[in-house]
C-alpha cells in the first residue's frame, strides 16, 4: 500500500457518529473518525511492512493516520528529531499522550525527550512528556530507572498537581500510577503521594472527567499481585 491507498481506506473505515464522539473528547480537523479497532483489524499488518510509510502517515496531520503510524511505527528505527516534530505535529492528547509518548517511551531517546517534553509551557507536549517518563518506567528494567528523579518527580506532582492544567493533573496523575504499580523501590512513596493528592478532577475536550485514584489503582494491583510487573511495551 502506499500513503493514498491508505488515507483512502481511512476515509472509508469513518463514521460521522465516531467522529461526533471524537470531537468531545478534544479531536480537531483533519480526521475521518476511524474505531482504534478497525485500525489493528485492517491496516496495522500492511503499514508495518513500511516504516517510511509509517512516517509519511503522520505528517499527513490527520488524526486517524496519525494513530495508525504510531501502531505501525518500529520505535527502535525512530530518530529523536523525527520523534521531537511528532510531539510538536500532534494537535490532541490521543497522539500525544497515547501515540507520541508510547512511541517516544520505547525508543532509544525515552529519558532524553521526556525531560525535555516536561519543561515546556505548552500544555501538549508537558503531557507528553509526563506519559513518555510513566509509560517508560512500565516497561524498563528497574536498573535502568533513576530512583532520585523519580522520586523528585513524585515530589513536583504532589506540589504542583491542583494547580496544574486539567489536561496536566490527567497526566500527572497518571505518572504516579506507573511508578507505584511498575516501580517497587518508589512504591511506598507514590502511594504517600497518590493518597495525598487525593481525587483529581480533568478533561478532555469538552468531557469533563473524574480521574482514576491512583492509591486505589495502585492498591488493585497490590491485592491482585501484580505489582511490580513490567508489561512488553508501551505501545497498545
Amino acid at each position: 500500500m502506499n500513503i493514498e491507498d491508505v488515507m483512502s481506506r481511512l476515509k472509508e473505515l469513518g463514521t460521522e457518529q465516531t467522529k461526533k464522539t471524537l470531537r468531545k473528547y478534544g479531536a480537531t480537523e483533519p480526521f475521518y473518525g476511524v474505531k482504534i479497532g478497525d485500525l489493528k483489524k485492517y491496516l496495522v499488518k500492511e503499514v508495518k511492512k513500511d516504516q517510511n510509510l509509517a512516517l509519511a502517515l503522520f505528517d499527513t496531520g490527520n488524526s486517524d493516520a496519525q494513530y495508525l503510524a504510531g501502531l505501525s511505527i518500529q520505535p527502535k528505527l525512530v530518530t529523536k528529531e523525527q520523534l521531537q516534530h511528532w510531539g510538536e505535529k500532534s494537535h490532541w492528547s490521543a497522539i500525544s499522550e497515547a501515540i507520541v509518548a508510547s512511541v517516544a517511551a520505547e525508543s532509544p531517546f525515552a529519558l532524553e525527550l521526556a525531560r525535555e517534553w516536561l519543561t515546556s509551557t505548552d500544555e501538549l507536549i508537558e503531557n507528553t512528556g509526563w506519559c513518555c517518563y510513566g509509560k517508560y518506567i512500565s516497561i524498563a528494567p528497574n536498573d535502568q530507572i533513576d530512583y532520585k528523579e523519580v522520586a523528585n518527580l513524585l515530589k513536583s506532582v504532589k506540589e504542583t498537581i491542583h494547580h496544574s492544567p486539567k489536561g496536566v493533573r490527567y497526566c500527572m496523575n497518571q505518572f504516579v500510577i506507573y511508578v507505584g504499580v511498575h516501580y517497587s523501590p518508589l512504591l511506598a512513596e507514590a502511594q504517600k503521594v497518590a493518597e495525598e493528592i487525593g481525587e483529581i478532577t480533568g478533561s478532555f475536550g469538552d468531557v469533563s472527567c473524574n480521574v482514576p485514584l491512583a492509591s486505589k489503582a495502585i492498591q488493585k494491583t497490590l491485592d491482585s499481585g501484580r505489582n511490580g510487573l513490567k508489561k512488553k511495551r508501551a505501545v497498545c
